[in-house]
């Protein structure tokens, strides 16, 4: 089995990439620490130059040390991987993601509630 996905990313490089964007910006020690079943520190920078040369990553210096940054912002990564996700396994169907996460997580009442107010501001929006 192919370990890259449609992205061209490996889950590995995507547990990395998680890591540099909830901590804004990270050093190769930094990301050893917050990956699961670590590999070694060796593995680490070899997975970031990779990022860095697929254009994930960038990177500035901080004395001798390497400081990763992402080079596309968070929001604009996540709507990309939610249009993704979306085509891929829901056939493109809105109706079809909110089914599977109702049905996984089981909202509470208030959350329901502000779910049916974006529905009914997207309602709105769309008989403009």
């Amino acid at each position: 089995m192919d370990p890259q996905t449609p992205t061209g990313m490996s889950r590995r490089e995507r547990q990395i990439m998680d890591i540099v964007y909830r901590r804004g910006r990270a050093t190769a020690a930094e990301v050893l620490d917050d990956l699961p079943d670590p590999p070694t520190y060796s593995a680490v920078r070899a997975a970031l130059r990779l990022l860095e040369e697929k254009g994930a990553l960038a990177h500035e210096m901080d004395g001798k040390r390497y400081v990763y940054l992402p080079t596309t912002p968070r929001g604009q990564a996540r709507t990309t991987a939610l249009r993704h996700l979306v085509r891929t396994f829901f056939n493109g169907s809105p109706e079809q993601v909110v089914n599977a996460l109702i049905e996984e997580s089981r909202p509470s009442n208030d959350e329901l509630d502000r779910l049916a107010r974006l529905i009914e501001q997207a309602r709105k929006e769309e008989g403009r």
